[in-house]
């Protein structure tokens, strides 16, 4: 299954940083982590067609 800009949840968490939790479309299985990569939440987050390497990269930060 293709991960998809609706899998995951973008909190405002400060300055600089947001809390994004992304939830598996699978298993309803949720994680989150706080990022400060804005330019990759700019990627994903504020894009009309985010890529799909910003994604998985997302879905990985998230996961580990």
């Amino acid at each position: 299954m293709k991960t998809t800009l609706r899998d995951f949840d973008f909190q405002f968490a400060g300055y600089g940083h947001y809390k994004v939790t992304y939830t598996s479309p699978k298993t309803g299985k949720q994680w989150s982590r706080t990022t400060t990569d804005m330019e990759l939440v700019d990627n994903t987050k504020n894009s009309d067609e985010p890529k799909r390497k910003d994604l998985e990269m997302l879905k990985f930060i998230c996961k580990n």
